[in-house]
């Protein structure tokens, strides 16, 4: 068995490495070689039907947000890690709740119309529906980005429509605001569809609490109900491994956004979990099954 491990064409920094070669490692403890490469080399590509140059893996281990790449490699008969419909529908947050809605509880949400002529005005009819449905504060988000990049708060009318003015180009969404979550939230890795552990992420600085942001990372007890919404949330999507990310709502957790390629250093260095491990061992598990 070989597998390929797939990262962004422009991924460099030590950070983002880190998940693939701790896969690597493990996978290498477990008999299973693997070749680390970068997009850029562009494994699949079309020519009177899918032509590939991964003839010699088994599998990939697929850790970017690219959608040709995977779709390509699965035309072909390659099986990924993530899917490459669970990848697609996480990394867009306005999918994940669409995907979601009514199998778990998530906070109310609105799609923004997307413009398409930079002179028009922002739609007052749509700002007047955020007021009276979500109120205020309101969360703003653009529907595709990472590491709390992307993410407003508007406190009044005036700050929702110039954040609307800046995103209406864009896909955006608008959400309510869980005010007991301010500055804090849960990550929960599910790794083959079972909850491994979970670390509450504080900032005290920032509504947001990612540590690329600032926040920091602190070991949070994984109770019975917590762990069956987050493999509840993973299985409706299909992912093999994720991140689930959950608000401190006055009535409980609710699902706020799923990362398919959650980083996984900081869980590591928290929990005291070898995440990497029990991602290889679903990973070659679900091969040796497969045959």
């Amino acid at each position: 068995m070989k597998g390929l491990i797939l990262v962004n064409a422009y991924t460099h920094s030590e950070h983002e490495l880190y998940q693939p070669r701790r896969l690597q490692e493990e996978l290498a403890e477990l008999g299973v070689a693997t070749d680390l490469k970068r997009n850029d080399f562009c494994p699949a590509y079309l020519d009177s039907g899918i032509k590939t140059d991964t003839a010699e893996y088994d599998f990939c281990v697929y850790l970017d947000k690219d959608k040709y790449v995977p779709r390509l490699l699965e035309g072909a008969g390659m099986r990924l890690f993530n899917r490459a419909q669970a990848v697609e529908v996480c990394d867009d947050k306005m999918r994940t709740h669409m995907a979601l809605a009514g199998v778990v509880r998530m906070p109310a949400t609105i799609a923004a119309p997307l413009c398409y002529t930079p002179v028009a005005p922002v739609s007052a009819a749509l700002l007047d529906k955020v007021e009276r449905v979500l109120g205020y504060p309101v969360v703003v988000k653009e529907c595709y980005g990472s590491l709390g990049k992307g993410v407003y708060l508007a406190e009044n009318r005036a700050q929702l429509a110039l954040i609307a003015e800046k995103l209406k180009l864009r896909p955006h969404l608008f959400q309510k605001f869980v005010a007991e979550s301010a500055g804090k939230d849960l990550r929960v890795l599910v790794v083959g569809g079972r909850a491994i552990a979970a670390m509450r992420r504080v900032s005290e600085t920032d509504f947001r609490s990612n540590a690329e942001l600032g926040g920091r990372g602190e070991q949070y007890p994984l109770d019975t109900a917590t762990a069956a919404l987050c493999e509840k949330t993973a299985d409706a999507l299909g992912l093999d491994f994720c991140g689930v990310d959950l608000l401190f709502g006055k009535d409980g957790f609710e699902v706020c956004e799923v990362n398919s390629n959650a980083f996984f250093g900081t869980f590591e260095r928290v929990t005291g979990i070898n995440v990497a491990r029990l991602y290889a061992h679903h990973i070659v598990q679900t091969m040796c099954k497969l045959g």
